[in-house]
C-alpha cells in the first residue's frame, strides 16, 4: 500500500506558513507535528474559495467526537482553520486564499 504524500512535499510554503503560525498561537506541539502531515484527500466541496484537505483518514459528513477542537490561525490571506482530534490535525481547512502551488510528488 502507498503511503500519502508528505503535506510538506506537495505545499512547502504551506507548512512554513502553519508551523509560524501555529508558533504565534503558543501551539508548539502542533507546529512541529505540521511537518509531518500527510495529504490523505482533497476537500469534497467543490467551493472555487475552499482548498481545505484531511491528514487523516474520516470518513466525510460526519462529526470527529470526543477530544475534537479547532484552532483558527490568523494568516495574512483568507482563512486557516485546523481540525485537531487528541492533538492531532486531522483536517486543515484553507479558505478564500490564492491558489496554492501544487508540487509533483
Amino acid at each position: 500500500m502507498e503511503e500519502h504524500p508528505l503535506v510538506r512535499e506537495v505545499y512547502p510554503e504551506l507548512v512554513a506558513e502553519l508551523a509560524r503560525l501555529l508558533e504565534a498561537e503558543g501551539e508548539r506541539h502542533l507546529a512541529i507535528l505540521a511537518h509531518d502531515l500527510r495529504l490523505v484527500g482533497p476537500c469534497e466541496c467543490k467551493d472555487d474559495f475552499c482548498q481545505s484537505f484531511r491528514t487523516a483518514e474520516h470518513p466525510p459528513g460526519t462529526p470527529y467526537g470526543p477530544g475534537h477542537r479547532n484552532v483558527m490561525l490568523d494568516p495574512e490571506e483568507g482563512m486557516i482553520i485546523l481540525d485537531v482530534v487528541y492533538e492531532r490535525i486531522v483536517y486543515v481547512e484553507v479558505l478564500f486564499r490564492p491558489p496554492m502551488t501544487h508540487r509533483g510528488t
